[in-house]
C-alpha cells in the first residue's frame, strides 16, 4: 500500500503541468538520452553478434575447426586413412578427413587467375549445403572428364559456369631443356560452391584427393587432416588432444588462431562500443538528477504538505526514487523498441553494404539478441536509480512548517 501511494505521487509529479517550462524539456531531454543510448548500445552489440556468427556460420561452415599438418615440410602424410580414422575417434570430434592444398593456376574465358586447389571427401552434407549452382556427383568423372568445384567468386572472376571447361596449371611440371614447364590439366566445373566469405568464394577450388594427387605429382600422401567438432568453442582442447595422439612431426592448430586478429577485432570493438556509448547513459543521468533537483524546487510546499499530513522522509525520498526509475523506464522502452526495430529492418533488407574484397562480406550483418535486453535495461536502471538518489535526499531535508511559513 505504502509503495502504491508513492507510485501514485510520482506519476502524478510527471504528468502534472510544471510553473517552469524547462522542468519538462529536461524531463523530455532524459527520456530521449536514456532511449538513445539504449537503442545504440541494442544496434552496436547486434552488429557485433552479427560479425561474430557470420564467422561461425560461413566461414566455419566451410572449412575445418581443427587442422593438423606437418611441422617441417617434407614428403606428406602417408598414413593419412590410418591417422583420419584414429583422430575421428576422439572425444568431441564430429568427422575426420585427408585434405591436399596446393597452389595452381585456373584459367577461363576471361583471364587466368591464382586458385588454391584443394582435394577433400566431398560427400559431408555441410559441403553440399553451400553449393550454389550444378551437382557435386561423381567428381571422378563429369562427362568425361575429372570434375571439380569452384568458389563463386573464383568463376566469376575467370568466366565460368557449371559444365565448362577450365585449365588447371600445376607449378609441378616437367623438366625441359629450357626449365621446368607447368603442367596442364583438364577438369570440367561440376557446381559452384558459395561458403559467403569473398575470401573462401574467391580462392578455393575443390576436387578429390585422387585427382589433386595426380595434379601436384605427388604418391598416395596428403598434407593435412581436418577435424569437423560437436562443439566449435572446444577446439584448443581438441587440437592439443590431436596433436598428441597424432605423435611427432605432426602438429595441430584451430579457427581461433587463424582467426585470432579478426576475433580480437571484435572482442576491441565491443569493448570500445560499450565505454563509447555508456557516455550517453551517463549524459541521459546527469538529466535524470537535474530534472528531479529541479522538480523537488518546484515541489518543495507539496513536499512540506505532505510531510506535514504524515508522510515519513522514506516515503518522500522514495517519490523521486520512482519519478527517476519511470523516467528511465520509458526511455528503455522506447529504445528498445527502436534498436530491435532498426536492427531487425537493417539486417533483413541488408542497409549497409561492405566492400567485399575488404571486409569479406558483402553487408553489415545484424543479430539482436533478445537476453541482451535484460543487462541493457537493467544497466539503464541502475544507472537512473543512482542519479535519483542525491535528490531524493534534497527533498528529505525540507523543514515542513518554515517552507509553509514563508511559501
Amino acid at each position: 500500500m505504502t509503495q502504491a501511494f508513492e507510485t501514485f505521487v510520482a506519476a502524478r509529479y510527471l504528468r502534472a503541468k510544471h510553473r517552469q517550462a524547462v522542468l519538462s524539456l529536461v524531463t523530455g531531454v532524459s527520456v530521449l538520452g536514456v532511449a538513445a543510448g539504449v537503442m545504440a548500445l541494442v544496434i552496436a552489440l547486434a552488429i557485433n553478434n552479427g560479425f561474430r556468427s557470420s564467422l561461425q556460420s560461413s566461414l566455419l561452415g566451410a572449412t575445418p575447426h581443427v587442422v593438423l599438418l606437418e611441422k617441417e615440410p617434407s614428403t606428406g602424410i602417408s598414413n593419412w586413412r590410418q591417422l583420419a580414422s584414429k583422430l575421428g575417434g576422439l572425444s568431441g570430434v564430429r568427422e575426420s578427413s585427408p585434405a591436399l592444398y596446393g597452389k595452381v593456376m585456373a584459367s577461363g574465358p576471361l583471364q587466368s587467375a591464382e586458385a588454391t586447389l584443394k582435394g577433400m571427401p566431398l560427400g559431408s552434407r555441410e559441403f553440399a549445403a553451400h553449393i550454389r549452382a550444378g551437382q557435386l556427383g561423381d567428381l571422378d568423372n563429369v562427362r568425361g572428364m575429372p570434375g571439380v568445384v569452384l568458389g563463386s567468386q573464383l568463376a566469376r572472376r575467370i568466366g565460368m559456369r557449371p559444365g565448362d571447361v577450365v585449365r588447371l596449371l600445376s607449378p609441378q611440371g616437367e623438366m625441359t631443356p629450357f626449365g621446368i614447364r607447368p603442367k596442364e590439366f583438364r577438369f570440367r566445373v561440376a557446381a559452384l560452391f558459395e561458403s559467403g566469405f569473398y575470401d573462401l568464394d574467391n580462392q578455393f577450388a575443390f576436387t578429390t584427393v585422387e585427382n589433386a594427387q595426380r595434379v601436384f605429382s605427388t604418391p598416395d600422401v596428403v598434407n593435412a587432416i581436418e577435424l569437423k567438432l560437436n562443439d566449435v568453442e572446444s577446439a584448443p582442447a581438441v587440437a592439443k588432444a590431436a596433436e598428441a595422439a597424432a605423435g611427432a612431426g605432426l602438429g595441430a592448430t584451430h579457427w581461433m588462431e587463424q582467426n585470432r586478429q579478426l576475433l580480437n577485432a571484435l572482442k576491441m570493438e565491443r569493448a570500445v562500443s560499450l565505454v563509447t556509448i555508456s557516455l550517453i547513459q551517463l549524459v541521459a543521468a546527469l538529466n535524470i538528477l537535474t530534472a528531479l533537483f529541479m522538480g523537488v524546487m518546484e515541489k518543495r510546499r507539496d513536499i512540506a504538505v505532505l510531510m506535514s499530513m504524515g508522510a515519513r522522509r522514506r516515503q518522500v525520498a522514495r517519490i523521486f526514487v520512482t519519478q527517476g526509475l519511470m523516467i528511465a523506464a520509458a526511455g528503455v522502452v522506447i529504445g528498445l523498441v527502436a534498436g530491435y526495430t532498426l536492427s531487425y529492418l537493417a539486417g533483413h533488407f541488408h542497409w549497409i553494404s561492405l566492400d567485399e574484397e575488404i571486409y569479406s562480406l558483402a553487408y553489415v550483418p545484424f543479430e539482436p539478441r533478445p537476453a541482451d535486453a535484460l543487462w541493457i535495461a537493467a544497466a539503464a536502471l541502475g544507472v537512473a536509480f543512482l542519479a535519483s538518489l542525491y535528490p531524493a535526499r534534497a527533498a528529505t531535508t525540507i523543514t515542513p512548517v518554515e517552507t509553509l511559513r514563508y511559501e
